[in-house]
């Protein structure tokens, strides 16, 4: 699952996706839209959330042990745990919950009339990396017989340094992983015994070595910014080796402290050991020079990635497509209503009684809340290089709510943290701007507004909830 306990710097995501916190929020039933989004919003702008996901997040949630930051729905299974090819075989702990997923999975309603295959599927957790590759074959399975998978499908992994090697990565790739999510975090030992990473630097190369040795042919680097006791120097250092790695893409999050968790009793955000405002921000700012300087598009708040290699399953989310979740903790995208599952083993092994029983049902409805739409819908496109599509949002939301939108954003075009663009994707000028905020220019001369890389992502907090007080005042 994303990691909702690291969000882009100043970036807002109203809750846990647990994406950074959208996957998991509920559509509210009590938001109140003004009116002329309400009134002038198209038919076809609920199109896309009807339809049948072509996406899954699977949770895996087994780790060797819980993380000193991660407030994730995880099992830790202790550092002892064997983290080579098939030992973990026969642990009762994942074969019993892989039983229960797959449980989950065959009692969920499909209430389509018809259905294309899968497109992305995403296994996430904890570790999946630590599960057999023969129970995973059996998730595939289960989901290639419910759902359908394309021969093109985008499947992809996260995986952690020291709990694989080549013929586990061997094993996996026969079963169709062909993405890989590694997450390094920091190439400095202090850093990664400070974070209660159950791996080392030394494994961190080895993993490194085998997605080279495997062929992987789609694979990213994951790190963490604004540590505790993280300096430039090393933040800089882990950027090194990482280009040096080359990897197809590379995520970059920034350290949120949550409730909770070990960092959550040890620190207060800004204050020493963990750095202030400023310094994350001269992290941030410091990764975009560093991966775009070395050719990696900065396509998302977060993500960098080489010509090609965006993240498909990710794209799922940022263009506010439906999508299903199974497993602990997993949140669904289907018919328009947001569903998350209990956080707790004992928790979801009700929720799949109740909906084996039929108790449960979260298959969706068609009343789908306008202002909740208007709302994800801009905060996720912001979130990406590509940004809003003024025109679809305009024909979708009507006219004035562009307009104030726009209106809302002049101060930030002219000091550059929001760019404008148009039809070619040319940056207007703040004049050019100025001059077209009206109903023949907006949607042509002005076409897409988006952040600017990077001051305007580090003010994407500020930004979107400016947005969300045009579209609900």
């Amino acid at each position: 699952m994303l990691k909702s306990t690291l969000t882009p710097i100043f970036s807002t995501f109203p809750a846990k996706p647990r994406y950074r916190k959208l996957m998991c929020r509920a559509i509210s039933g009590n938001f109140n839209p003004i009116q002329t989004v309400r009134q002038n919003a198209a038919p076809n702008i609920f199109t896309t959330p009807q339809l049948p996901p072509t996406s899954v997040y699977i949770h895996l949630p087994f780790c060797r042990k819980r993380c000193h930051y991660c407030d994730f729905p995880v099992v830790a299974l202790g550092s002892n745990s064997p983290a080579q090819t098939n030992d973990n075989e026969d642990d009762p702990r994942i074969s019993n919950y892989i039983q229960l997923l797959c449980r989950e999975i065959n009692a969920s309603r499909v209430s389509f009339e018809s259905h294309s295959p899968l497109e992305t599927v995403f296994f996430g957790g904890g570790t999946p990396s630590l599960v057999p590759p023969r129970l995973v074959s059996s998730i595939l399975d289960l989901l290639k017989g419910k759902f359908g998978v394309t021969s093109d499908a985008e499947i992809s992994m996260e995986m952690d340094p020291g709990t694989f090697d080549v013929k586990k990565m061997q094993e996996f790739m026969e079963l169709g992983v062909n993405r890989v999510s590694l997450g390094v975090q920091a190439f400095q030992e202090q850093l990664l015994k400070a974070c209660g990473r159950a791996h080392g630097v030394d494994e961190v190369n080895e993993a490194i070595e085998i997605m080279k040795s495997c062929g992987v042919e789609n694979w990213s680097l994951d790190l963490i910014s604004s540590l505790p006791n993280q300096t430039p120097q090393m933040w800089e250092e882990s950027l090194k080796l990482t280009i040096e790695a080359q990897p197809n893409h590379v995520s970059v999050y920034d350290l949120q402290v949550e409730q909770g968790t070990k960092f959550g009793t040890l620190y207060t955000p800004g204050e020493f050991p963990l750095p202030t405002d400023v310094q994350s921000a001269d992290f941030y700012r410091m990764a975009s020079r560093m991966l775009s300087g070395a050719g990696y598009n900065h396509y998302e708040i977060s993500s960098y990635c080489q010509d090609g290699f965006e993240c498909k399953h990710n794209f799922t989310y940022w263009k506010n497509k439906p999508f299903y979740g199974f497993g602990l903790g997993s949140a669904s995208y289907v018919r328009g209503m947001r569903f998350s599952r209990p956080k707790k083993m004992g928790g979801y092994i009700n929720f799949v009684r109740g909906l084996e029983n039929g108790k449960v049902d979260y298959t969706g409805n068609t009343n789908i809340n306008v202002g909740d739409l208007a709302s994800d819908i801009v905060m996720l496109s912001l979130r990406t290089a590509a940004g809003l599509n003024l025109k679809s949002f305009r024909c979708a939301f009507g006219y004035s709510v562009v307009a104030s939108l726009c209106e809302a954003y002049k101060a930030f075009i002219e000091s550059g943290h929001v760019l404008c663009l148009n039809e070619q994707r040319r940056v207007v000028t703040a004049d050019e701007f100025n001059s077209s905020l009206n109903e023949d220019g907006i949607g042509q001369g002005l076409a897409y507004i988006r952040l600017s890389d990077p001051d305007g992502f580090l003010l994407s907090n500020e930004l979107i909830s400016i947005a969300f007080g045009v579209i609900a005042p």
